[in-house]
């Protein structure tokens, strides 16, 4: 067994296709959700069923105290925890900038943001008396693009991310902590839907150079790749997995 690798936002989409992965990989996994827990614990049961060791908490990341009962929780069902997937995020509804809701934008720092920022805090904490640790954080493609006309706050956020991801690797890199980020194109996930255009995928897919969306699992196998033995000196990454854009 690995150790324990936390998973934000793990009951669908690409942190689903992590949580999966992970198991297969040997480790034993929290599965975190705010809403959806029958999505999160189903992830849990194919992992058990799967011959895997899983764990579904809830907790609201953007929440100091339940980012910190999160852990708790975790180390008790699982050990000590040697990973992080802060994959928790949100989009918001899509739309022009002059017609976007400020309560929309803090929302969206909120989860994106500051949630990244308290987890990873948290996971530090633990791996800096052990000497060692990784995390991975959920970038975009947006972070560069600026998706101008869809969700420019989104991008901001993303872009925040990885200044943060840079930032906190190169401030614990000589404590044996790995600090990565993963930077997504359109991904086949209920995200597209819940900003209010599930037929998104076939509008953005001819601006794509592959002419095609990323699979969760495609995402899915860059991030754990970031905490293998072939991933030892990369820290500080944002690897842009966007097939081109």
């Amino acid at each position: 067994m690995r150790g324990g690798l936390i998973v934000t936002g793990g009951g669908r989409g690409i942190g689903a296709s992590v949580a999966r992965l992970a198991a297969e990989q040997g480790y034993a996994v929290c599965v975190n959700y705010r809403r959806d827990e029958r999505a999160a614990t189903a992830v849990v049961g194919a992992i058990a069923a799967a011959g895997g060791r899983a764990t579904a908490v809830r907790a609201d990341v953007s929440s100091e105290d339940e980012v910190r009962a999160l852990f708790v929780t975790a180390e008790r069902a699982l050990g000590p925890i040697a990973g992080l997937v802060n994959n928790a995020g949100i989009t918001g509804p899509i739309g022009r900038f002059a017609d976007s809701d400020p309560d929309i934008w803090r929302s969206v720092l909120e989860t994106n943001v500051v949630g990244s920022m308290l987890c990873a805090r948290e996971a530090v904490r633990r791996f800096l008396p052990v000497g060692g640790g990784a995390i991975v954080n959920l970038s975009s493609v947006a972070a560069t693009t600026g998706a101008a006309g869809e969700y420019v706050h989104y991008a901001a956020s993303k872009a925040a991310i990885d200044a943060f991801t840079v930032g906190l690797a190169r401030e614990v890199a000589d404590s044996g902590i790995r600090v990565n980020a993963v930077a997504p194109g359109s991904t086949l996930t209920d995200i597209h839907a819940a900003a209010g255009e599930p037929g998104r995928p076939a509008r953005v897919r001819e601006r794509i150079p592959m002419r095609r969306l990323a699979e969760p699992d495609e995402i899915a196998a860059t991030i754990m790749w970031l905490f293998s033995e072939e991933a030892s000196y990369v820290t500080g990454a944002v690897l842009r997995v966007a097939g081109g854009f």
